[in-house]
């Protein structure tokens, strides 16, 4: 555990030293939860961003994509519920003046169980070897039987009480669990109270006229409004997705973990319209859809796992996350739901126009069913950054610390290095810059010894260093050095354009996906 967290302390100082994420309003003191992207982690995050828009967009005939504002109408909000029921379960320790939610204190709990079962598990491995059958173990062993029964007795008491939005109970589980404040080490709680996480401020030009509006919690609410608008002017037939990358903001009192969870964070939404009876159909697909979605980047398919929810949302009839290892344990990345027809319902119930579909097929109109596939950028820039962070013992006892980011999301895709600054190759190397910087973001590194640019560029994640020799101003060859395995080949400065095109291209990424 403690390896894993030394490990997240490594990837927030890496993204702050080499420009992917700083501290917002840094020179002030910082503002709590609230993260900058540098110039590398712009450059990953809109890659990131065009890999979910084209393999939504481009890659499903029936998807297409909108850009709503962030603030709308106030009675939207009402509509959806977030005015009434967009809280998270708040409790204070008296004597840290700390507040906590209260849910993630008994999920906390449920984790320190889990690991107990992890470490009898793991000892047992390494002293029966090969011989070792876990499932048996798991099934007989008295100390992990002990633990499982204490955890499923836990964990049905914690789903009974968040179902029932039981306060009381909440509180009294932290109290029977004996849970201490990290700070205080104390057990002096107070009441579990609700908290809503909307933004709320005022638009007009005079105090008397002003409306109070809100800065959205979610971009859904964006897709639900303009349902009619995308269906009537692009004739869409159901069944059909509308996706939007967007800003959304909670007002998040236990925000931490660095970029997981923010007050001002970003969202990659897709909400695709079905007919009714067919959802949980489309649910499945669009769960498989995803995760291969995940598990091409190549970051080990095992380090990704569904979670079914234990609570579903008032408009859900059922909802998976997408859970991958971070190293703070598994987190969700993505949340697939079916949200059945209430977002359109509640739309025509508070607007009073009609929000139907005319299925020519059917003969008939009906209010659409929806699955919802919803991922935050942040927390997927987290993920591949902890995912391809890696410290590599060389020979010689020297380290090298390697981005190991698919080439297609590299923020720089090319450094070009010059052996020596004289004899034309500076210039040689200046030459190859200004021919592929219209395909590919590219470097021009020339300070330093070659092995220091190299590491330089291997913490960047850079997938290709060319460097410009001697040889070069002879036979106008390259050497070409591979970031992952450091292997090196001789090319020609012709050839370039199309081998790094080959290796770094979106396309690459998106035919895994067909």
């Amino acid at each position: 555990m403690a390896q894993q967290e030394d490990l997240f302390k490594k990837v927030v100082s890496h993204c702050k030293e080499y420009g992917f994420v700083f501290p917002s309003s840094e020179i002030y003191d910082g503002l709590g939860a609230v993260y900058d992207y540098g110039q590398l982690g712009s450059e990953l995050k809109n890659n990131i961003k065009r890999y979910w828009w084209d393999a939504m967009t481009l890659l499903q005939d029936n998807v297409v994509g909108i850009d709503s504002a962030i603030f709308m109408h106030p009675t939207i909000w009402k509509a959806s519920g977030h005015v009434d029921a967009f809280n998270d379960p708040l409790i204070d320790n008296k004597d840290s003046k700390k507040r906590y939610r209260a849910d993630v204190l008994i999920e906390e709990q449920l984790a320190k169980i889990e690991d107990k079962i992890n470490k009898e598990v793991a000892k047992a491995a390494k002293k029966f070897g090969d011989a070792f059958d876990e499932a048996q173990f798991r099934a007989t062993n008295g100390r992990v039987q002990e633990y499982q029964a204490k955890w499923d007795a836990l964990h049905e008491r914690f789903s009974k009480a968040l179902n029932d939005s039981n306060l009381e109970e909440l509180r009294q589980i932290i109290i029977d669990q004996e849970i201490v404040c990290p700070v205080s080490g104390s057990r002096n709680w107070t009441e579990v109270r609700q908290f809503n996480l909307m933004f709320a401020t005022e638009m007009g030009s005079t105090a008397d006229g002003a409306m109070k509006v809100y800065l959205r919690p979610e971009t859904a609410q964006g897709i639900f409004v303009n349902y009619l608008n995308v269906q009537k002017t692009g004739r869409m037939k159901i069944p059909f997705g509308i996706a939007q990358i967007g800003k959304a903001f909670r007002n998040e009192i236990v925000a931490r973990q660095f970029i997981f969870r923010m007050r001002e964070f970003e969202q990659m939404e897709m909400q695709f319209f079905v007919r009714p009876g067919e959802e949980l159909e489309w649910f499945a697909k669009w769960k498989e859809t995803r995760l291969k979605w995940h598990k091409a980047l190549g970051l080990g398919d095992a380090k990704y796992r569904y979670h079914d929810h234990e609570k579903l949302a008032h408009y859900a009839n059922a909802a998976t996350d997408i859970e991958f290892e971070m190293p703070f344990g598994f987190k969700e990345v993505e949340g697939i739901h079916s949200r059945t027809d209430f977002d359109l319902k509640r739309h025509e119930e508070f607007s009073g126009k009609k929000i139907q579909y005319f299925d020519p097929e059917l003969g008939q109109s009906y209010v659409p069913y929806v699955i919802e596939t919803s991922i935050g950028v942040d927390r997927m820039f987290l993920s591949l950054m902890c995912g391809s962070y890696d410290e590599e013992a060389l020979e010689g006892g020297d380290v090298r610390t390697v981005l190991r980011l698919p080439a297609a999301l590299a923020p720089v895709k090319l450094a070009v290095l010059p052996l020596v600054r004289k004899d034309g190759l500076d210039e040689k190397a200046r030459e190859i810059v200004s021919e592929l910087r219209f395909e590919f973001n590219c470097q021009l590194d020339e300070k330093d010894s070659i092995g220091k640019r190299y590491r330089r560029q291997d913490a960047i994640g850079t997938p290709f260093c060319i460097t410009v020799d001697h040889q070069t101003m002879e036979d106008n060859t390259v050497t070409i050095r591979h970031r992952d395995t450091m292997a090196q080949e001789r090319i020609a400065i012709s050839e370039l354009s199309r081998f790094i095109g080959e290796q770094v291209s979106m396309k690459s990424l998106l035919r895994k996906l067909v």
